[in-house]
Parts: structure tokens; sequence; C-alpha cells
């Protein structure tokens, strides 16, 4: 098997690596997306990011199992989006509905995007990725997308009717008629 490093490379020499190509890559120590073919490598995110992300699949699993309403995954489970050429994302926490979970659950990555799909910003990350990802979501079938910014103590609400809203500390997510009964005050995961 060839080392991450000279996989990247003869990768990186072809044309576009394949959602099968990137469930084979193994990179230590780094985050990896597919972006119409194209291998995007990031490294960890950080300390902040981490216990944001946990907080929030923590008070969403709750939420979802009291309910009965789903499932929740954890961050960097892979959706593959598109193909030829394929996309692959990978929020930060995601939410599949019981009526699109799949009956037995797929070895690689889920066909489809989630309901609700959830990225908690990095100092690195770039507005312009960042809105791409969205885009992303929910042309690909996701209703609801929380980016939550944790420099900001705030998150911003995408929607698949194109809507949106800005929230801060002191305003609270809400699942909306995606996680129906769900809200969580911004300022508990900060």
């Amino acid at each position: 098997m060839e080392t991450g490093q000279s996989y990247i490379e003869n990768v990186t020499a072809s044309a576009f690596m394949t959602a099968d190509e990137l469930l084979r890559l193994q990179l230590p120590d780094k985050r990896t997306e597919l972006v119409k073919g194209r291998l995007i490598v990031r490294e960890p995110a950080g300390y902040l990011h981490g216990m944001i992300a946990v907080r929030l699949t923590k008070v969403i699993a709750n939420h979802v199992d009291a309910h009965g309403l789903g499932i929740v995954l954890a961050a960097e489970t892979g959706f593959k989006l598109q193909t030829n050429p394929d996309t692959v994302r990978a929020p930060d926490v995601a939410f599949v509905s019981n009526v699109r979970v799949p009956a037995t659950p797929p070895r690689g990555y889920a066909p489809f995007a989630p309901d609700l799909a959830v990225e908690v910003l990095s100092p690195d990350d770039r507005p312009g990725e960042v809105l791409a990802k969205v885009a992303d979501w929910l042309r690909n079938g996701s209703r609801l997308v929380w980016v939550i910014d944790p420099d900001r103590r705030g998150a911003r609400v995408y929607r698949d009717d194109g809507t949106e809203s800005i929230l801060n500390e002191t305003d609270a997510l809400a699942g909306e008629d995606v996680l129906p009964g769900f809200s969580c005050q911004l300022a508990t995961i900060f």
C-alpha cells in the first residue's frame, strides 16, 4: 500500500479523484473532502472547534433519541453529494431523519445529504469556502445548515427555501421542521 503522501502525489497527477479513492486514502492527522474530484486536505480542527462540535452533537443527539427522530452522525462522516466528478463533504454534525435513514448503513459514504448539516468554523476557514460548502449541502438535499462561529459567538442559519438568519449568543438555534421541538441557547455551547 502506498503511503499517504505518495498516494496524494499520484492522485494529484491525475485529473480527478473518486469517492472510492478518497475512502481508501489514509492521511493521518488530516481532514479531507473531495470537491468536484479535487482533494481538499486540511489540518485537524482545534480544541475550541472540537469542544463546540461535541456539545452540539450531544444536545442534538439527546433530543433526537428522546423523540425518536432519526440518527445523528459524528464529525467528519462523509456524504457523497455528486458523481462524475465526485464531491464528498463531511459536516461537523449531521442529522438524518427516520424517513431517510438507510435500512442497511452504507459501508462507505452515504449517497445523499443529511437533513441537517452543522459546520463549526475553524480559524483557517475562508468565507467563500464555507459558503460553497453551505451551497453544496442545500443544493443536494439538506433542509437546514447551521454555521457556528466561535470567534463571534454566533451562528448563521441557512434554509433550503433560500432564507437565512443571523444569531448571536443570546439567541437559540431552532430545529424548525427538521428537528421538531429542538431549541438550544447558543451561549450554552460556547
